[in-house]
């Protein structure tokens, strides 16, 4: 496949990270605050620490903790996500270099200046709640690139653990940080200096998951550093989405495989692999078209139980909700694009978590996806070279093109891809 022009960072697994929007959403997310009554905390939390969490929580809820973008794709409120789930925990993402080995969300609110983050996380906390923080994720510049050594890495991360009052964090290697080895050996060794000097702490690894043999060929390479570096998180939890992945049986025989791994790298036992085991999930349309309904979910919940998995989560909540208008517009950082109830699929972290989520009287929704029509733009060929604005039809969706292309799949597009899919025909 050739391209004019490269394409988009995809950014997998979820991100749809800090974009153009970003700004915008951010406002928005401090007037959403503001209105809940917390400009005090807000006006006050750029220079002081946040308070921490009055009594604490198990470390079952940090193992729960969905996946949540306060600052970008249209963020929910916390509180209500709290209320309607039984949700204790959330993991704030994400935290990237501003500059000079300087953590900042998304790269660019720096923690010593950003009000969203301490407003939400005094929130969750006022409500008997805690959260993690996510370091990494998909594209961006990582510390690990930046800072030179694991002791620069962990000075900057400790910096987001002091300023937070953190009893938990993730480090999300993923591309393209996890190709570089001395990235990664960075990044590893700012975890093990981290869960040294913060007794305590909970510490989680996510990494990518495959269909073939669980993890990848860089993901064995991160298993190999924190064995060389003789370190031990909580968990280490790949994601199976985005890889050709078909629904929760996949999923599971990858997390099978990847256990193997574990027990093969660490020479753990099955059990004591499972017991360092975790996953992380995607809701409803993942960035290549895989889709997760709420059975996969409860598919490989019980499978989690069942082996005693370490973590179970998934991204994002921003995404828990179903789409307005049609049920599925393709690709969204701020919905599930399948039919759902509003906070659906952060329920079955809760009951991971060994709660029971409130009841509820909703009725689930029974209006399926808006079914394709009669497709009058003309079929997708692999053969036939396609320019920008170029317009065809596949699968009962319409797709235009963003610029030259030759024999690339349209469903396969994904939203940072050539195809842009306008919807059902």
């Amino acid at each position: 496949m050739e391209r004019a022009l490269p394409p988009q960072p995809r950014h997998s697994r979820r991100r749809l990270p800090f974009g153009p929007q970003r700004a915008a959403l951010a406002v928005a997310g401090v007037l959403g605050l503001v209105a809940g009554g917390l400009a005090a905390v807000a006006a006050n939390a750029t220079t002081a620490a946040v308070a921490p969490a009055a009594g604490g929580i198990g470390s079952n809820w940090y193992a729960s903790a969905p996946y949540l973008m306060p600052e970008d794709n249209s963020p929910p409120d916390v509180s209500t996500v709290m209320d309607a789930t039984g949700q204790k925990a959330f993991q704030l993402a994400f935290i990237l270099d501003k500059g000079g080995c300087s953590p900042a969300w998304g790269g660019t609110s720096s923690i010593d200046t950003d009000t969203v983050m301490p407003a939400v996380i005094q929130t969750v906390r006022a409500k008997g709640g805690d959260v993690s923080v996510s370091v990494g994720g998909y594209g961006g510049t990582k510390l690990g690139q930046t800072c030179g050594t694991p002791e620069a890495t962990a000075a900057g991360y400790q910096k987001v653990v002091t300023k937070y009052q953190l009893k938990a964090i993730d480090f999300d290697l993923e591309e393209p940080e996890y190709e570089n080895a001395a990235a990664i050996r960075n990044e590893i060794g700012a975890a093990r200096i981290l869960q040294r000097d913060n007794p305590g702490l909970y510490v989680s690894i996510t990494t990518a998951g495959t269909t073939a043999g669980g993890t990848g060929w860089f993901g064995q390479q991160m298993l190999n550093e924190a064995k060389a570096q003789g370190f031990t998180p909580d968990n280490y939890s790949i994601m199976p989405f985005d890889g050709g992945f078909n629904g929760a049986a996949a999923q599971t025989d990858a997390l099978v495989k990847f256990n193997q791994i574990l027990r093969t790298t660490f020479g753990w036992s099955e059990a004591e692999a499972y017991a360092h085991e975790g996953v992380s999930l995607m809701n409803g349309r993942t960035d290549v078209a895989e889709y997760f309904r709420q059975a996969d979910f409860q598919a490989v919940l019980d499978f989690a139980l069942a082996h005693k998995l370490a973590r179970y989560t998934y991204w994002s909540v921003n995404r828990d909700r179903q789409c307005p208008g049609t049920v599925d517009p393709g690709l969204s950082g701020s919905c599930s694009s399948v039919v759902q109830n509003d906070w659906d699929f952060t329920k079955f972290t809760v009951r991971f978590a060994g709660a029971t989520p409130p009841t509820t009287h909703t009725t689930p929704p029974t209006t399926p996806p808006t079914s394709p029509g009669a497709c009058t733009d003309p079929p997708w060929s692999s053969g036939t070279t396609y320019t920008s604005g170029n317009k065809v039809s596949y699968n009962g969706h319409k797709y235009h093109a963003k610029w030259w292309t030759l024999n690339e799949n349209p469903s396969a597009s994904g939203q940072w891809g050539v195809w842009s899919d306008d919807g059902p025909c």
